[in-house]
């Protein structure tokens, strides 16, 4: 199918300019299409949104919608999260989303699926943050965080936001338009080419991995266990580099499961997780060599799925 970027454009509005772009020496606009995404949040407080915080707000938001049926937090820095998880109630899951990593959370962008209520802002008022988002914050949760006065707190509505299926992106001399990859996860698609099967608690941990891993710049590895993640590995130029920060960072790592975006071209990858205690993982597969990986799989009784899906982000 062809795709009239020209007509896709039809429609933009102006909002307003922004202070700089990616860095200040570089001007910067904000246009919207009228009611559709963050053109429909309702800025509570603080300063107005940057070039830089409305990309991560997307990253936020769109990694966040993942999770439809949980308390969901998901802390991002550059595009990129460094700390996602679900929990009992949103206090729990933002909790568990922060620890994952403290160090890189720090003026981070937040996005939670749920109202933000007292105990959430009691502990997002203890630290620098860019940007809030969520559905709602209920009158205590604003009193607290208006103390605040720089963070930028939004209101959207998460779940039912009408957004544009396609992605446009500037390039020297035009523009180059997809479709977003909002396909949805099928596990009957899924294949476990492996002799070992996963357990139940495993086949979980990949799902919640198979989530978020298409929410990080390639090449990605993610590390997850217990529906949050460990460790993040994220565009390196080579998916062994990726797997080292990502399986160094989660500490520790035995019990774990890890996803990666694109198929492994090498055992390598399997053979490094293997030795951080990882005993599942999942990827894509499609590679000439994806025997190599399985037979390794194999060889240290570990579970290999293959899910027949790529999900590469530029």
């Amino acid at each position: 199918m062809k795709l009239n970027a020209s007509k896709l454009l039809t429609g933009l509005e102006f909002k307003q300019s922004l202070r700089y772009g990616e860095n200040p020496h570089q001007n910067a606009t904000w246009c919207i299409f009228p009611d559709e995404g963050l053109s429909c949040a309702n800025q509570l407080q603080g300063k107005d949104l940057s070039y830089n915080n409305l990309i991560d707000l997307e990253a936020a938001i769109s990694t966040v919608q993942e999770f439809k049926d949980d308390a969901a937090a998901v802390v991002i820095k550059h595009t990129n999260p460094c700390g996602v998880a679900i929990g009992e109630n949103i206090y729990n899951a933002l909790m568990r989303a922060l620890d994952a990593d403290r160090v890189s959370s720090f003026g981070g962008i937040i996005a939670l699926n749920q109202t933000v209520d007292v105990l959430c802002a009691q502990e997002l008022s203890n630290a620098f943050y860019e940007c809030i988002v969520a559905p709602a914050f209920d009158d205590e949760a604003k009193e607290i965080l208006s103390t605040k006065k720089n963070l930028r707190l939004l209101e959207l509505d998460i779940a039912n936001m009408k957004v544009n299926p396609y992605n446009v992106r500037s390039i020297l001399g035009g523009v180059v338009v997809q479709e977003k990859d909002s396909k949805p996860i099928d596990v009957e698609e899924w294949n476990v080419c492996t002799e070992r099967q996963p357990t139940q608690k495993e086949f979980i941990d990949l799902i919640f991995a198979w989530k978020v891993v298409r929410h990080v710049r390639s090449n990605a590895i993610l590390v997850a266990r217990d529906g949050r993640t460990l460790g993040v590995g994220a565009g390196q130029m080579n998916r062994v580099g990726s797997a080292n920060i990502a399986l160094q960072s989660a500490d520790p790592a035995a019990g774990a499961v890890l996803a990666s975006d694109g198929f492994f071209p090498f055992g390598d990858t399997v053979k490094l997780a293997y030795d951080f205690g990882i005993k599942a993982v999942i990827q894509p597969g499609g590679s000439i060599k994806d025997q190599e990986s399985i037979d390794v799989c194999n060889e240290l009784d570990m579970t290999m799925i293959l899910t027949g899906t790529r999900h590469f982000l530029h």
